[in-house]
């Protein structure tokens, strides 16, 4: 059966995503919402989308799904106007700017037993899934230690989104999700979070280094920044073993597994698409299961990754707070 499929927004992320919706099978792109119905027609009509308007349109149209792809302060009001307008949804990452706001979400989704999940996309790149299936198997030994950065060069402009805080701007909320996702991904929460980092001239993080510790002695050490691009590498650590995941890993087409008194073992798997389809495909499949979360992608890793993420910023001192919905 067709899943009709709404989006929220229409920046890069939600350009980003239609794109790799038109490669799923069984998936149709019904309808856009904006707080611009002129932006939402033009989005509509580029990714033939039956139709188009604000957003209180988009919460009325006849969907299964809606992928919430605003700045990351509106997915709490997006996400919880479709949860109760009776739509599951798929929210970008980092799924709000607070742990509060998350849990928010999370409580009405499964008050109202609608399925709700997280858009780590990366957690269902073909390389990252296999890795992680490795690593659950034991091949590296028992998961130790988890390493990764995630830089990207990008020209201070204090009106842009990736630097205005209002908006959810700064390294940590944007770029660190992934590396932080993914070592709550292999060790779990941690026990500890520290954080030391640098800002922008109006506050928000250009920088952190952050160190995750569990009382068991595993821990990840991560960083993120947005003053320059780096190789945007990560690696998980084990007592026998190691895996690479092939940079830039948030975007994985492979990995090298390197294993006690043997040679490195590559393994490419490349992605679908730009590496969105995997998501939208495991959407479906839990809604054709009726399943409320995915086993991958859980609530519970969600409000984890969102306490580190609260930590960091808490540890920088940085401000955030949930938006209001324009409709």
């Amino acid at each position: 059966m067709t899943t009709r499929w709404g989006i929220a927004a229409t920046g890069g992320m939600a350009a980003a995503f239609a794109t790799d919706l038109a490669l799923v099978p069984d998936a149709e792109l019904a309808f856009v919402g904006s707080r611009s119905p002129e932006r939402a027609a033009e989005f509509a009509g580029r990714f033939s989308a039956a139709g188009s308007g604000t957003y209180r349109d988009l919460l009325a149209a006849d969907l299964d799904v809606l992928y919430v792809a605003t700045p990351h302060p509106q997915h709490h009001p997006v996400a919880l106007a479709a949860i109760e307008a009776g739509i599951p949804v798929l929210v970008e990452k980092a799924f709000t700017a607070t742990l509060a706001g998350a849990q928010d979400v999370v409580d009405a989704a499964r008050a109202a037993h609608l399925f709700c999940m997280e858009a780590m996309w990366t957690r269902f790149l073909p390389a990252v899934v296999r890795a992680k299936q490795l690593v659950d198997a034991g091949e590296i030994g028992e998961p130790l230690l988890v390493q990764g950065d995630f830089g990207a060069e990008r020209v201070y402009d204090p009106s842009s989104r990736l630097f205005d805080l209002a908006l959810g701007g700064g390294s940590v909320l944007d770029l660190g999700v992934y590396p932080i996702s993914l070592a709550q991904h292999v060790l779990g929460r941690p026990d500890r979070v520290t954080v030391t980092g640098t800002t922008y001239p109006n506050g928000a993080d250009r920088s952190a280094a952050i160190h995750l510790a569990h009382d068991d002695g595993r821990a990840a050490a991560l960083t993120c920044t947005l003053a320059a691009q780096t190789p945007g590498r990560a690696v998980v650590v084990g007592s026998e073993g190691s895996i690479e995941l092939v940079p830039p890993f948030h975007n994985a087409q492979g990995f090298v597994v390197r294993r006690t008194g043997r040679e490195p073992e590559q393994v490419d798997l490349p992605a679908t698409g730009t590496g969105y389809y995997h998501q939208a495909v495991e959407v479906q499949r839990c809604l054709a299961e009726g399943l409320t979360e995915s086993p991958t992608m859980p609530l519970a890793d969600t409000l984890d990754v969102q306490w580190v993420l609260g930590e960091c910023l808490a540890q920088l001192g940085i401000e955030v707070g949930e938006g209001s919905l324009e409709m």
